[in-house]
């Protein structure tokens, strides 16, 4: 899963949002590391409705203007719980394989997950 997907589904795991609410949450919970552009977040929704992990949710005018606010679907959550253990197992290896550097461990350790 590619990084602006991860934090799109993340976005939208305690409510539903529209686009530009996705793309202030989307940079809050990355710390400003992902900066979602329109277009980008647009098409991203578009191909994950298509894949079953977003839906929309509902349409309001505020201001004169369209918002489409969009959910995340049962499948949209298992992916991302399945993202997540993913990230974390990877978390868990580099943590394990930097405290045995720390330590001089070495190849003595190279299979060790220190949690």
């Amino acid at each position: 899963m590619r990084e602006p997907t991860f934090w799109i589904l993340t976005a939208l795991a305690t409510e539903s949002r529209h686009g530009y609410a996705l793309i202030q949450e989307a940079d809050r919970l990355s710390d400003g590391r992902v900066k979602l552009q329109a277009g980008t977040l647009y098409a991203a929704l578009d191909r994950l409705v298509d894949e079953g992990l977003v839906e929309p949710d509902r349409d309001e005018i505020v201001r004169g203007r369209a918002r489409r606010y969009y959910r995340l679907t049962n499948e949209g959550a298992t992916a991302l719980d399945a993202e997540a253990a993913r990230l974390q197992a990877s978390v868990n290896a580099a943590n394990g394989q930097l405290s045995a550097r720390r330590f001089g461990l070495g190849q003595a350790t190279a299979g060790l997950v220190i949690a």
